[in-house]
C-alpha cells in the first residue's frame, strides 16, 4: 500500500508556496490533482487554513482509494457509499461527525466538479438532485443542485459565549497574570499581559477574527482620523485581503480602546522595535518584505495577513528597521495567530490554577461580540417601534436591520450564519438586557475615561 501525504508548502513565489500538494511515497500523486489545487484561489479558496482543510480531506478520501486499489479519477458512487460507511458507521472511535462529513464531501464535491470541467471524467461518483427554493412573487427558482451525499444535520446554534463577568477574570487574572482580587502579583504579573489583554479587549469589542486582529498594521490604526467627529466609536477598514473570502468590510473601534493601543504603541512597542533593530531583527524573520511608508498603503490592499506579518519598514536608501505589524513580541517579532492561541490556553490555565475553570478561545470572543451587539440592537429597535418585550421569536419580522447590522460587522457572506446568534438569544430570557447592560459597561463612558 502506498503512502500519501500531505505537503503544506511548496517551492514557489507569492502565495502559491502555501497550496498544499499531495504525495505518494515522496512523489507528486497526480498532476491534474496538482493543478486543482493550483487552481482553488481562482475559485475563491484563498486562505491558508481552507486550502489546508481540502488537502486533508482528499488526501484521507486518497487514503481509502488506495486500500480499494484505485486512484482518484477511478472512484465510483459504490466507493463513496463505502467511504461513508467507513467514516460515518465505523466503530465508535473511528467515526466522524456529520459536519465533518458534510465538510469533506463540500471537498470532493468541488474537486469533482473540476474533474468534469477539466474533462478528465466522464461523471462523478455523486449523484445530485434539483433543489428548489421560493424565489421573487410566490415562483420557484431553482439553486445549482445538490450532492445527494450531504447528511442532514441541525442547525448549529451552539455558540460558545463569555459573559462579561468570565472575560473580566480571563483578562485580569489570566492575560494579565493579577491575583483575583486586582492586585499586583510580584513575579508572576504577565510581560506582556498589557498587549495581551488589549488584543482581547479588540476581539470583544469589534468581532474580528483571529487572523484579521493579528493581521493588523500599526499605521492602520494611527491612521484613523479621530477629530473627525466626537462618537464614541470609530470605523477601521479592512482590506479585502485581510478577511475571509476576501470580502473587505469595515468595522467600530472604540475611540477609548485606540487610545490605550496608541499607548502601548508608543511604549511597549516601541520597546520592542529599539531591540529589533540592536539584534537585526530582520534577518530572524523568515522571507521578510521590505516596504517604505510611501508604499505602505499599497501593500496594505494586497497583502495577506501571513504577508503583513513579514512587512518591515525601512527608510528608502537605509536597512529595514521595523516590523509593520501591530503586535509585536518583546524583541520586536510579529506575533503570529498560532502564538495568540498559545497566549489564550496558557491565560486559561492560569485562572484554573486560581480556581476560576475558564476555557475561551479568540474565536468565543467573536461569538461574545456577535451576541452583546445583536442584543443592544434588538433592545433598540423594540424600544424605537414602542413595542411591548417579549419573548424574542415574536420579534423575527422585523429584526432584519440589526441582523443585517450584526452581518456586516462581522462580514459573514450568508445571514443565515448570523441567524445562530438570534437562536441563542431566543434560548434565554435574560440576554438582551443583560447582555446590553454588560457591553455598555465594557465599552467606553461618556467621557470616554
Amino acid at each position: 500500500m502506498s503512502i500519501i501525504t500531505v505537503c503544506e508548502r511548496r517551492e514557489a513565489k507569492g502565495l502559491d508556496a502555501h497550496v498544499p500538494l499531495i504525495l505518494r511515497d515522496d512523489a507528486l500523486y497526480d498532476p491534474d490533482l496538482d493543478r486543482f489545487f493550483l487552481d482553488l484561489p481562482l475559485s475563491g479558496v484563498r486562505s491558508r487554513h481552507s486550502l489546508r482543510a481540502y488537502a486533508y480531506d482528499v488526501a484521507v478520501w486518497l487514503r481509502f482509494l488506495d486500500a480499494c486499489g484505485k486512484t482518484v479519477w477511478a472512484a465510483t458512487r459504490d466507493d463513496v457509499d463505502a467511504y461513508h460507511r467507513e467514516r460515518r458507521r465505523d466503530e465508535a472511535d473511528h467515526r466522524i461527525t456529520a459536519a465533518s462529513w458534510n465538510r469533506a464531501v463540500a471537498s470532493l464535491d468541488r474537486l469533482y466538479r473540476w474533474g468534469e470541467q477539466q474533462g478528465l471524467i466522464a461523471d462523478a461518483p455523486f449523484s445530485r438532485r434539483a433543489v428548489w427554493r421560493p424565489a421573487q412573487g410566490g415562483r420557484r427558482g431553482m439553486i445549482a443542485a445538490r450532492n445527494d451525499a450531504y447528511e442532514r444535520v441541525a442547525r448549529r446554534s451552539d455558540v460558545r459565549f463569555v459573559t462579561m463577568d468570565d472575560y473580566h477574570i480571563f483578562r485580569e487574572v489570566g492575560l494579565r497574570g493579577l491575583a483575583p482580587d486586582g492586585t499586583e502579583r510580584p513575579g508572576a504579573r504577565d510581560r506582556n499581559g498589557l498587549r495581551n489583554a488589549l488584543f482581547a479587549d479588540l476581539l470583544v469589542t469589534t468581532g474580528l477574527r483571529l487572523e484579521e486582529a493579528s493581521g493588523l498594521l500599526a499605521d492602520e490604526l494611527a491612521a484613523i482620523d479621530h477629530d473627525h467627529d466626537q462618537a464614541q466609536q470609530l470605523w477601521l477598514r479592512l482590506p479585502p485581503p485581510l478577511t475571509k473570502g476576501d470580502r473587505g468590510r469595515s468595522v467600530l473601534v472604540p475611540r477609548r480602546l485606540l487610545r490605550q493601543i496608541a499607548a502601548y504603541v508608543a511604549v511597549e512597542r516601541a520597546a520592542g522595535v529599539t531591540k529589533f533593530a540592536a539584534r537585526d531583527g530582520a534577518a530572524k524573520l523568515e522571507r521578510p518584505i521590505p516596504v517604505t511608508r510611501a508604499g505602505l498603503d499599497r501593500m496594505r490592499d494586497v497583502c495577506t495577513p501571513e504577508e503583513r506579518c513579514r512587512l518591515i519598514l525601512c527608510d528608502e536608501d537605509g536597512p529595514p528597521h521595523e516590523p509593520a505589524a501591530l503586535w509585536l513580541t518583546e524583541v520586536g517579532q510579529p506575533v503570529r495567530p498560532n502564538s495568540w492561541e498559545v497566549i489564550f490556553t496558557r491565560a486559561c490555565k492560569r485562572c484554573e490554577e486560581n480556581g476560576f475553570p475558564l476555557s475561551i478561545s479568540p474565536h468565543q470572543l467573536r461569538h461574545t461580540f456577535a451576541v452583546h451587539m445583536l442584543a443592544l440592537l434588538i433592545q433598540q429597535r423594540l424600544r424605537e417601534a414602542a413595542l411591548p418585550a417579549g419573548p424574542v421569536e415574536s420579534y423575527r419580522l422585523i429584526l432584519g436591520d440589526p441582523l443585517q447590522q450584526v452581518q456586516r460587522l462581522l462580514g459573514h457572506a450568508s445571514l443565515t450564519t448570523t441567524y445562530i446568534y438570534l437562536d441563542h438569544i431566543a434560548t434565554r430570557a435574560d440576554t438582551v438586557d443583560a447582555a446590553v447592560e454588560e457591553l455598555l459597561a465594557l465599552l467606553p463612558g461618556p467621557q470616554g475615561a
